[in-house]
């Protein structure tokens, strides 16, 4: 396999290996949870990012930030989430944006496939590596998520 422009082959190895991993555990997580839900890996991750804050609200634009997603995509995907009752928006009066909450069905639903969810991840991932080898995984995704935080340049 030719390694792209600017990357070694030990590199293209590294990162394609990071990307496989990826791929491969959201595809046997949201697997494992289609056979309790309807949910996609999309619908999860966009109520999961609401029920973890208090009051289950965001504004659009932090939630699409918090996802790492565009305005359009996450526009998108709330209209689908909404027509289903998994999710409801508004003007929010304190802003002049929209608000993303997430409904009794949403909650409902992400309470359901909890246990799935937490099962699937312990089953493809922790169960698989070592203690020390999950907190270097950790440290490193840490290191990564601050540094572009804090606006270092790669």
């Amino acid at each position: 396999m030719a390694a792209p422009a600017g990357l070694t082959a030990d590199e293209t190895h590294v990162w394609r290996s990071l990307l496989g991993l990826s791929d491969l555990l959201r595809f046997r997580v949201s697997a494992d949870m289609r056979e309790v839900s309807y949910l996609s890996p999309a619908d999860h991750s966009v109520l999961l990012h609401l029920a973890e804050v208090g009051d289950g609200r965001m504004l659009q634009q932090e939630l699409a930030s918090a996802m790492f997603w565009s305005k359009s995509r996450l526009s998108h995907q709330l209209a689908r989430m909404a027509d289903r009752g998994l999710v409801a928006r508004a003007p929010d009066p304190e802003s002049r944006q929209v608000a993303v909450s997430i409904t009794e069905e949403g909650r409902a639903v992400i309470e359901a496939v909890a246990p799935v969810h937490a099962a699937a991840v312990r089953r493809h991932l922790l169960d698989r590596a070592t203690a020390e080898e999950l907190t270097v995984l950790v440290r490193l995704a840490k290191r990564i998520e601050d540094d572009v935080d804090a606006g270092v340049p790669y």
